[in-house]
């Protein structure tokens, strides 16, 4: 009797040991899911971060000192209407990213991220539509068309992906190759930049052109690269 209450001890003991088992390799994070919560709550705000930061930076031309721009009230707008064609196009699915299912910490870090997202888009429109003038008026009228017309077609992720590089690509090439060129350098006198090249100084005069530095395309044009490689990385939802 003594032998077999210790058997079934042993196969109590044995059982227990089992469960505490599952139970702790159910706890641990898989190793995908830590790559997915790595790439979500860490790698993908600083990208967007990053964004928001070089999005509103310029480089004066004269002392290459740092300027940072504040974004017109139509770049947030822009920015709304952008999160909402994210969520009709199916980039972003708000029924994975918050639910009663999740912790309050959860819900709260897919909002953190969110806004990141709402932030960097934001300042890409800031980045990409001239500061004044005549410029601001049709860029920014260009947007509005384009994304007006978008809101009421349906649109899958890979094609809204394209549809938006295609119009930053080209708002990028209107900046930064085209009035950018247009404008002089704001080293000299303006007399002497009337007598150097009277019709670059009569475009930036008639089209108010600010004068930034070479650089200032380099670090949009890594601002717009690191947004849209946010928007590819991000993911549908987050309930996987």
């Amino acid at each position: 009797m003594q032998d077999e209450s210790a058997i079934d001890i042993e196969v109590d003991e044995l059982d227990i040991i089992e469960t505490e088992t599952r139970v702790v390799a159910r706890r641990r994070p898989r190793p995908a899911a830590s790559q997915a919560a790595l790439k979500t709550y860490i790698f993908l705000p600083a990208i967007f971060l990053a964004v928001t930061l070089l999005g509103g930076l310029r480089i004066g031309a004269v002392d290459s000192a740092f300027i940072f721009l504040k974004p017109a009230l139509i770049c947030l707008v822009f920015a709304s209407a952008m999160i909402v064609l994210f969520v009709r196009s199916g980039l972003v699915d708000l029924a994975g990213w918050f639910s009663e299912d999740f912790s309050t910490l959860r819900n709260v870090a897919n909002a953190g991220v969110l806004l990141t997202i709402f932030t960097a888009t934001t300042q890409i429109f800031n980045s990409l539509i001239p500061e004044q003038g005549l410029p601001f008026w049709v860029i920014a009228f260009c947007f509005l068309w384009t994304i007006w017309n978008n809101l009421f077609l349906d649109f899958d992720t890979k094609k809204l992906l394209r549809s938006l590089g295609g119009m930053f690509v080209l708002a990028f090439f209107a900046k930064y190759l085209v009035l950018a060129n247009l404008t002089t350098s704001g080293d000299a006198g303006w007399l002497q930049r009337i007598f150097e090249n009277p019709a670059k100084e009569t475009f930036t005069w008639l089209l108010e052109l600010p004068r930034y530095s070479p650089a200032t395309g380099y670090l949009q044009f890594l601002a717009l690269a690191l947004y849209l490689l946010g928007l590819f990385l991000t993911p549908r939802t987050t309930n996987k």
